[in-house]
């Protein structure tokens, strides 16, 4: 994971799409010819305006949680995971994250597990950033309301949350 870290760093510090970045990392790893693969969602946000641009290498979907308690799932455009597919072009998309909002990102740890569906577990953590952005929590404490509930059911897989707040 290091190496794709640092090859993603290396390339979007020179391509400002996460398409383009998804689809060169990919060509590297792949050209590796190394058993190297990983899921990964890029977000390109500016701060301003909130306008983001985002991609996935067949990531888990992006929760888009409200101050009014509502949320939803975004299924980014892409593709499949990184460093399988030769010559896989990935697409983006663009929206506004609105004032009062936050992206989450999580790794698929957090809505999966022996007990919960993927579409269960995201329901659920949307659920929980909806209710932690309408109670007035801060970033950090909204992803600590969504991990509690992750190590409460006893996930057995890599557990990571980022939260984008817009305030």
């Amino acid at each position: 994971m290091g190496q794709v870290r640092a090859s993603m760093r290396a390339i979007a510090a020179h391509v400002p799409d996460p398409a383009t970045v998804l689809t060169r990392t990919n060509e590297l790893l792949v050209t590796m010819g190394t058993a190297r693969f990983a899921s990964c969602t890029i977000l390109h946000l500016d701060p301003r305006d909130g306008r983001v641009t985002g991609a996935s290498a067949g990531h888990v979907p992006v929760l888009y949680a409200r101050k009014d308690g509502s949320h939803s799932i975004r299924e980014l455009p892409g593709g499949p995971v990184l460093g399988v597919v030769p010559g896989t072009e990935y697409r983006e998309e663009t929206f506004t994250l609105d004032e009062d909002s936050a992206l989450v990102l999580v790794t698929d740890g957090v809505v999966e597990g022996p007990g919960l569906t993927l579409d269960a577990g995201l329901e659920r953590a949307g659920t929980l950033a909806g209710g932690a952005l309408h109670d007035g929590l801060n970033a950090e404490e909204t992803a600590d309301r969504i991990l509690d509930a992750a190590v409460a059911v006893d996930h057995l897989d890599d557990v990571a949350v980022l939260v984008i707040r817009r305030t």
